[in-house]
């Protein structure tokens, strides 16, 4: 008896049916691209200070009442304080002029009381000058992008459970209208608490579509087109994603405008529904032998080949419990794309250089995934990923460049390892429980998506500790991949028995479909 690649041989891997799966499925996952980093954009604190009108000051004093900070070397006005205006107001009315009738230092300070002043050079508006997420409320700023990762944490594990249980459509289209509806959503929210409990449900949807879309295009298509769409296929999809965003901000400069265009492009997926066919092995995995059938002789149609009588014979798969293994990498993929802010004096020349890095990231990992083993693969990226970071403390501050190639070194290195893994995960676990197992380890993934925001704030106390320990923790997983099982070249298994026999060293029958 064949295995499942072997009974649908007579498709073919790259006719008209896989062509429309693998490309459906690959545009699908885009949003996952620009809505993933959008953040970047919404949360990012614009240039401000204490406002003060209303009040009649000279010319001089009104340029003098922000306090001036040095700041990393350079001077510019306090964010949070200014010179107390009763007596600004007295000083300004008696004729003194600041600098030289009275010493500035000596003033009485006080916090920004009637509000802040935020500056439009870059960003028409921000959730942060919205909601004014600065100086005693700083704090929310991080946490906002930490509550959407937690929810794309939940949706990550809740969502692979769903799919084995329900299938990988049905997932992946409500996953593509969660996402639609609560970020269209997001512009009506009043407060930071209505806007955060949004965002949070818009998490839950945001990498679930993309661990459906993942299983589902691996289970469809087999041989050398599973390899490329489960490697190149879906990240390019994601990084494409990726790269429409600063475009769209660079146009759309207020928050609520960018969060309205980014909701419409999913309503374009409406009509994918009756291309998409479900996954045969998750049919045949429940016993719907006959669903599995009509699917694989629609595929025949399309492909204009001729399906035999009986395609699947005894085909079943006996339903049992595992365990997973956490894979993570994701806290230093998502600590270098959301520092990209900081990386250019223009955010949208940042995120766009962080999205094209994206691009020979995933070549290189459909590479690996062809001709190198994978565990191989995913020790050297975490390695090479890990040098540029610890390097970047080493290079003068007037040697800017060099700190951003060493930057997109590290991103490169660590991009590369994460389309690894999506891949390579997919690979270790029975289709009974893939979608499970796949969404296990995503979410675990994603505990370190949600302590990046918060990593890149210790930024503040030493600015290159995120670096070293984003370094470290890539030194240390690497160390932990010499445990990971090997499934270079090896069939996809169906059951328990074939994934644990696939790692005897012991001879074994034929897997079986």
């Amino acid at each position: 008896m064949k295995d499942y690649a072997e009974t649908i041989g007579f498709l073919g891997q790259w006719g008209r049916f896989q062509q429309i799966v693998f490309f459906s499925l690959v545009a699908t996952i885009m949003p996952n691209g620009f809505g993933a980093f959008t953040l970047v954009f919404l949360t990012d604190t614009p240039s401000h200070h204490c406002l003060v009108s209303g009040i009649n000051l000279t010319e001089d004093w009104r340029k003098s009442v922000i306090p001036i900070r040095e700041v990393d070397g350079k001077r510019e006005l306090s964010r949070c304080s200014r010179y107390r205006l009763d007596v600004v107001r007295n000083l300004s009315a008696q004729g003194y002029i600041p600098g030289m009738d009275v010493n500035l230092t000596d003033l009485e300070e006080e916090g920004c009381v009637d509000g802040w002043s935020y500056s439009k050079d870059i960003y028409e508006s921000t959730i942060v000058s919205e909601f004014d997420l600065v100086c005693s409320n700083q704090w929310k700023q991080p946490l906002t992008s930490t509550v959407f990762f937690v929810g794309v944490l939940l949706g990550s594990f809740f969502s692979g459970q769903l799919s084995d249980r329900y299938g990988r459509k049905p997932v992946l289209f409500a996953a593509l209208a969660l996402q639609t509806v609560f970020t269209f959503a997001q512009v009506f929210s009043g407060s930071w608490i209505m806007f955060l409990i949004i965002l949070f449900i818009n998490g839950l949807g945001q990498m679930s579509n993309f661990v459906a879309a993942l299983v589902l295009g691996s289970e469809v298509l087999t041989g050398k087109v599973r390899v490329l769409y489960s490697s190149l296929g879906t990240c390019l999809g994601f990084a494409i994603g990726y790269m429409i965003l600063p475009l769209l901000a660079y146009f759309l400069r207020d928050w609520k405008s960018l969060s309205l265009a980014l909701s419409l492009p999913c309503v374009a997926y409406i009509p994918f529904w009756w291309l998409m066919p479900e996954s045969p092995r998750w049919l045949l995995s429940q016993g719907r032998v006959e669903e599995a059938e009509a699917i694989i002789r629609t595929a025949a149609k399309w492909n204009k080949v001729q399906a035999p009588r009986i395609i699947f014979e005894d085909c079943g798969v006996k339903k049992m419990q595992t365990h997973s293994k956490e894979f993570t990498m994701i806290v230093g993929y998502y600590s270098l794309s959301f520092n990209t802010a900081q990386l250019h004096e223009n955010p949208y020349i940042s995120c766009f250089i962080s999205a094209v890095v994206e691009i020979p990231a995933y070549i290189s990992s459909w590479l690996a995934l062809l001709y190198l083993p994978r565990r191989l693969s995913v020790i050297l990226t975490l390695v090479f990923g890990a040098v540029p970071l610890y390097l970047i403390q080493l290079v003068p501050d007037d040697l800017s460049n060099l700190s951003l190639v060493l930057e997109m070194l590290g991103k490169y290195s660590i991009t590369t390892g994460s389309s690894l893994m999506f891949a390579y995960t997919a690979e270790l676990y029975p289709t009974v429980l893939r979608n499970t197992a796949t969404g296990i380890s995503n979410t675990v993934s994603r505990i370190g998506s949600c302590i990046a925001p918060l990593l890149l704030s210790l930024g503040m106390y030493y600015k290159y500790l995120p670096h070293i320990i984003l370094g470290t923790l890539a030194v240390v997983a690497a160390f932990a991949a010499l445990f990971l099982p090997e499934s270079f070249k090896k069939p996809l298994p169906e059951t328990i028995e074939q994934m644990h026999r696939r790692e005897s060293p012991y001879p074994t029958t034929k897997n079986k479909c």
